[in-house]
C-alpha cells in the first residue's frame, strides 16, 4: 500500500472510532435529559408547581475537547479523552429557588440506572470569584448495538440569578481574554453576594406566601366542614364532603 493511501487509512479508522465515540455522549445525554424531563412534567401535574425554570445541553466540539486534551498533555486516545475530561457532556438545570436545586439532584441521584461520581457544591462553598452552582458527575448506561457504553454527564444545577451572573461574568473575562482588572474582579464577587441574598430574599417571600396560603385553605375548609354539619340535607352534605376528601389527595 502506497505511503499517502496508508495515511488515509488511518485517518478513516481514526474518524469513525471517534464518531462513535462522539456518539456515546450524544446518547447518554439524551438519557438525563429523558429524565429532567420526566420530573419535570410530574411535578406539573402532581404539585402545579415546577421548580425547573430551564434546561440547556451540550456535548462539546471536537476543537474544544483536543484544546483541553493538549492543556492537560494527555494524547488524543479515546481511552487518554475519557479519563482528562469529565465534562464533554453536560446539561444545566436552572431551578426556581435552592431548595429546588437540591431537591432535583437528590431525584436524579436516586435514580437507579444512574451512578454518582462525584458531587461539587459551589453553593454551600462558593469559589473565590463568588461562583455558585451545584455540579453533579454521574455515570450513564448507554446501550450500543454491541456493548454497553458507561459515560459521564456533568449535571449543573442553578438558580435563575446564579446562572444570569455566571453568565455575565463568563462574557466578561471573554471580552478581557481572561485579564480582568482587579478592580472589576471585586465588582464581580459584590455581584455574585448580591445575586445570592436576592435568592435568599426571593426563596424566604415564597415560604411565606406558602404558608399564607395553606393558613387560608385550612380557614375555607374548616368553615364548609362546619357549614355542612349544621346542614339537615343529608345528599348535598356528603356530596360536599366527598369533593373536599377528592381534593386533598
Amino acid at each position: 500500500m502506497k505511503p499517502i493511501e496508508n495515511q488515509f487509512e488511518k485517518f478513516k479508522v481514526f474518524k469513525d472510532e471517534f464518531t462513535r465515540f462522539m456518539l456515546k455522549y450524544k446518547f447518554a445525554l439524551r438519557e438525563v435529559e429523558t429524565k429532567v424531563d420526566i420530573l419535570s412534567e410530574e411535578f406539573q401535574f402532581l404539585h402545579n408547581y415546577n421548580p425547573i425554570e430551564h434546561t440547556k445541553s451540550r456535548v462539546k466540539s471536537i476543537e474544544s475537547i483536543f484544546n483541553k486534551q493538549l492543556r492537560k498533555g494527555g494524547d488524543f486516545s479515546p481511552e487518554s479523552i475519557t479519563e482528562n475530561i469529565r465534562d464533554i457532556a453536560g446539561i444545566r438545570i436552572t431551578c426556581s429557588f435552592k431548595k429546588d436545586i437540591y431537591n432535583i439532584s437528590e431525584l436524579l441521584k436516586s435514580q437507579q440506572d444512574l451512578k454518582v461520581l462525584s458531587v461539587k457544591d459551589y453553593i454551600k462553598n462558593p469559589k473565590e470569584n463568588g461562583y455558585r452552582s451545584l455540579h453533579v458527575l454521574v455515570e450513564v448506561p448507554v446501550f450500543m448495538s454491541d456493548c454497553v457504553e458507561h459515560v459521564p454527564v456533568e449535571i449543573q444545577l442553578r438558580t435563575i440569578a446564579m446562572d444570569f451572573w455566571a453568565s455575565l461574568e463568563h462574557k466578561i473575562f471573554y471580552k478581557y481574554d481572561q485579564e480582568v482588572p482587579a478592580y472589576l474582579l471585586d465588582e464581580l464577587k459584590a455581584a455574585a453576594d448580591s445575586a445570592s441574598e436576592l435568592d435568599e430574599k426571593m426563596e424566604y417571600l415564597h415560604r411565606k406566601i406558602g404558608e399564607i396560603k395553606e393558613t387560608q385553605d385550612q380557614s375555607v375548609e374548616d368553615e364548609l366542614q362546619h357549614l355542612l354539619q349544621s346542614n339537615e340535607s343529608f345528599p348535598i352534605q356528603k356530596m360536599l364532603l366527598n369533593f373536599i376528601d377528592e381534593n386533598k389527595k
